[in-house]
């Protein structure tokens, strides 16, 4: 069992908090029972597994289909709590091997997906992957300055379904927008002064929902290549929604026309 901060793997493991360190050793931090089991039933890489002994007893079978699979170590609690990035951690920590996944590969038969440009919080990041997989959205691509996808807390907001849904960040958002667009899939922005309303679209064809940071929305350089935009009923006075409900609200009623 590894009981000392100094070992030179929980080092290693420790400096994955930095999205400097993730990206020179090509690792990232996964916690949580769920995550973890999501992360081996989808085939990525582990490094190393850490777990508390009390986590393996109450999950014997689970560790014991890591464990021949995996290399797994046995840290004492102290140890894990340094590793997690929760304030209660549930016993288990991984390190995963980062792959590097096509874009393009995504956009030749897309049915729904969402783009997005300079997402900075990882709390709505997270919310938004959890929703994209609930309705079984194809992809969800990030421009270059957008948040680490592969942040602790990104991964942590994404309550275990970050592997049903990898973000995959592409180096030019405006060339995904024209490939979309010359293919004939409806790429959609939301404005509060837009005249189409997200009631009156029909959205059962091909669609892609393209979401704007928190703060300054899209940039005006990726708007003018949007060809449609729409606006979400609101209330009178009311402004904005948060990105994350903006991108509940839009493909939920994607999945809603979808399903009738």
């Amino acid at each position: 069992m590894l009981t000392s901060l100094q070992n030179p793997l929980i080092k290693q493991l420790r400096k994955l908090d930095s999205a400097k360190e993730r990206k020179a050793s090509g690792l990232f931090l996964v916690e949580g029972t769920h995550a973890i089991e999501a992360a081996h039933l989808h085939n990525w890489a582990f490094e190393v597994i850490c777990a508390t002994e009390r986590w393996c007893e109450t999950h014997p079978e689970l560790h014991n289909e890591l464990s021949s699979k995996h290399r797994f170590e046995l840290v004492n609690p102290a140890i894990l709590e340094a590793l997690a990035d929760t304030v209660a951690p549930s016993g288990i920590v991984g390190a995963v091997r980062h792959q590097e996944r096509d874009w393009k590969a995504m956009l030749q038969t897309p049915s729904l997906l969402v783009l997005g440009e300079t997402l900075q919080d990882p709390g709505n990041l997270g919310t938004i992957i959890r929703t994209s997989a609930a309705v079984g959205a194809d992809g969800l691509l990030l421009s270059a300055d957008s948040v680490d996808p592969e942040s602790p807390k990104v991964m942590r907001a994404s309550a275990g379904l970050w592997f049903h849904l990898p973000p995959v960040r592409c180096p030019d958002l405006g060339e995904v927008v024209e490939t979309l667009v010359a293919q004939g899939v409806q790429v959609l922005a939301t404005a509060a002064d837009a005249t189409h309303s997200l009631w009156d679209l029909d959205l059962r064809q091909p669609t892609a929902f393209v979401l704007g940071s928190e703060g300054q929305g899209l940039s005006q350089a990726l708007r003018s290549q949007i060809p449609h935009q729409v606006c979400i009923p609101q209330a009178h006075g009311v402004e904005s929604l948060n990105v994350a409900v903006s991108c509940a609200v839009l493909l939920y009623e994607a999945a809603r026309q979808r399903r009738l």
